[in-house]
């Protein structure tokens, strides 16, 4: 399919004016006619550079000025070719996928001279006008030299380059054209843009078992969540192989985006484009005298390729990012410094996950214990020494298919607990086996903290969380008649610390909740809102948290706590967990950090006419301290914390119940 304009214009400098007042990013255009012939003068004044012969191999590139090429004759690299105008036969049409910038025009043509290897072959002519595109050009044919050395490579994983025209127009202008390989009419942006973009992508990489096969997955059809992962993960491999080959010759892309990447149905690879801004790692050569700032460097861009392909992947992903407002808004997320980590809490809130792309992108995403978020987290790390590399990433377990077995990190595992004790609590279906599934999830989260010392927390603890859970007890409206209904909304915990010179902290407790008046409240969830707010200052020691053993025997109030843990004993018995856990028995004691308070200060807001009654604010507040746990409602209940990092937060009370938090982004 090719989209098409009409050009009005039947000479090339009548091409070159239009080209400079229009946008060719969103536009393209149809020749019936060119005129491709120079006046006499510009031959004349070309003639210093030309050679003898309509085509000639470059080996070296020199800008004398900022129109001209030099060609050196004895040259034996044999890889790009200056070609003329008339060795092509311009067609009359622009695939959509190869719009360009405002600077460029792009034509299809067929090369025709018999006498060329590429005879009869489609290429693209991109005109370069101004002198930044004639430097990207010229910056593709260098790029060309330096990775030719690996051709298989190069022609599988980029967009290929075969030479370049070198021209004048008739009022003396210099113009420069490349002409590269024709890789099909879409970029990948125009592929994902379709409405039947998964079928005909699968037909266009003739998607069968041996292609399924090197994702390492076993099927092919299925589900359309099951379907779509699949062509994610090759496209997703295919992307980094490309950009990883770039990177271990020393360059970086530095355009990664949906727009200029291209699939060849010929060879069914990802063309990771013209190359014509790759970035050199060492401006003065990997042995230059300052290796530090080289490192540097290299390592700003490499990171700056990650996220762009981080990008490029929520987008494959999620497609409502492909509308350009919900772009902006992930973009400014990110922006603020906030940890991407807390990504999918963000993204609950803007996305609409009940549409059908939505609600796909979320179930791929959340497949493998939340894989695809971690390694979304890692290519949009804020850090740029945070972020993961190419290598890494191939190796990610949300790339690897159910063949590959791939041994997961313990960073990865800590994820996977955190992400499943999330879906569990989303599900909101808090019967027995669910509770004692959390439960060990919260134990071996707590088992494997990997920040166990005071400063850790002073640095993660401060911020917005959102409780998901408590262990402890759960009284809800069912079978009671309480003087007020309430419906509690959120209940967060906003941890800040007022001086970096001590460890005292400031926690705040809000609770939102609903006064449902109505005589149909269990249909009718509408009523007068109201606000209850707990501040309390805590300071941070070091501590141990103890494990107590009970006697086999011994009834009492631990019995179910140390049924849980001989539950939790025989778990990490296991051969799934004897890896991941460094320790075979539960330990005696674990390092926490000890939380005391100091006094408390409540607060409440309420609506009218309820704010005037004294005495249903009194049963207001004892309804929602009957619904949530102990601890939020009176701080000084919080005795450790034992768990923490970018993501979540375990704190426990004094009667043993742990609660289980997620860092809220607003």
């Amino acid at each position: 399919m090719a989209l098409c304009g009409i050009g009005l214009s039947q000479t090339l400098e009548g091409i070159d004016k239009w080209c400079l007042g229009g946008n060719f990013s969103t536009r393209l255009m149809v020749h019936r006619h060119f005129n491709w012939k120079t006046s006499a003068r510009a031959q004349r004044r070309s003639s210093a550079i030309q050679c003898s012969s309509s085509r000639k191999v470059v080996s070296e590139e020199s800008v004398q000025n900022e129109a001209s090429v030099s060609v050196d004759d004895e040259s034996d690299s044999g890889h790009v070719i200056r070609f003329n105008m008339g060795d092509f036969k311009i067609l009359d049409r622009v695939s959509i996928g190869l719009s360009g910038r405002a600077d460029e025009v792009v034509f299809e043509a067929i090369v025709k001279d018999s006498n060329s290897p590429l005879h009869n072959t489609k290429v693209v002519l991109r005109q370069l006008i101004s002198v930044q595109a004639q430097r990207r050009g010229r910056r593709a044919i260098e790029v060309l030299k330096k990775l030719v050395r690996r051709r298989l490579m190069y022609h599988s994983y980029s967009m290929q380059v075969h030479g370049y025209v070198s021209s004048h127009t008739t009022s003396g202008r210099s113009l420069f054209t490349l002409v590269h390989g024709y890789h099909g009419s879409f970029s990948l942006r125009h592929w994902l843009q379709q409405a039947d973009w998964l079928p005909t992508l699968e037909a266009t990489l003739v998607l069968d078992e041996e292609s399924v096969r090197k994702v390492g997955d076993d099927s092919i059809g299925g589900p359309a969540a099951s379907r779509q992962l699949r062509l994610i993960r090759l496209l997703m491999r295919d992307l980094l192989i490309g950009v990883n080959y770039l990177h271990s010759h020393g360059l970086a892309h530095t355009e990664l985006r949906l727009e200029n990447v291209h699939i060849s149905p010929v060879d069914r690879h990802i063309k990771v484009g013209i190359l014509g801004n790759a970035a050199d790692f060492y401006e003065d050569g990997p042995n230059s005298s300052s290796p530090d700032s080289n490192m540097d460097r290299r390592q700003m861009m490499i990171a700056f390729d990650m996220r762009c392909v981080g990008f490029m992947m929520a987008k494959m992903v999620l497609r409502e990012l492909m509308d350009p407002l919900i772009f902006t808004k992930f973009k400014s997320f990110l922006t603020k410094g906030i940890d991407p980590s807390c990504l999918r809490e963000f993204l609950l809130q803007v996305l609409n996950r009940n549409s059908s792309s939505g609600n796909t992108g979320f179930q791929i995403l959340d497949r493998n214990w939340g894989a695809g978020w971690n390694l979304l987290s890692l290519l949009l790390a804020t850090k740029p020494s945070k972020r993961i590399s190419c290598l890494d990433a191939l190796r990610h377990p949300f790339l690897c298919g159910p063949r590959w077995r791939v041994d997961p990190s313990i960073d990865m595992i800590r994820w996977g607990l955190g992400s499943s004790a999330v879906r569990i609590t989303e599900e909101y279906i808090y019967r027995q086996p669910q509770r004692a599934r959390l439960a060990y999830f919260v134990e071996l989260m707590e088992m494997l903290n990997p920040h166990s010392k005071p400063k850790n927390w002073l640095e993660f603890l401060p911020g917005k969380w959102r409780m998901l859970y408590c262990t402890g007890r759960h009284i809800g409206l069912t079978l009671r008649q309480p003087p007020a209904r309430i419906l509690v909304g959120y209940v967060r915990l906003t941890v800040t610390r007022p001086s970096k010179s001590n460890t005292n902290l400031s926690f705040t407790s809000d609770i939102s909740f609903t006064v449902m008046t109505g005589r149909e409240w269990p249909h009718d969830k509408t009523g007068i809102t109201g606000k209850l707010q707990i501040n309390s200052l805590f300071r941070l020691m070091a501590g141990r948290r103890l494990y107590i053993k009970e006697e086999k025997t011994t009834p009492g109030l631990f019995s179910s706590q140390s049924d849980a843990q001989n539950s939790l004993v025989q778990k990490l018995s296991g051969r799934k967990w004897r890896k991941a856990v460094p320790f075979k028995d539960i330990p005696s004691s674990l390092s926490v950090a000890k939380l005391v308070s100091g006094d408390i200060e409540l607060t409440m807001s309420l609506g009218h006419p309820l704010n005037h009654n004294v005495d249903a604010a009194k049963n207001i507040v004892q309804e929602v301290r009957t619904q949530i746990p102990p601890e939020m409602f009176d701080l000084s209940k919080f005795v450790c914390g034992t768990y923490v990092d970018s993501r979540f937060l375990v704190l426990r009370g004094v009667n043993g119940s742990a609660l289980l938090f997620t860092r809220s982004w607003s």
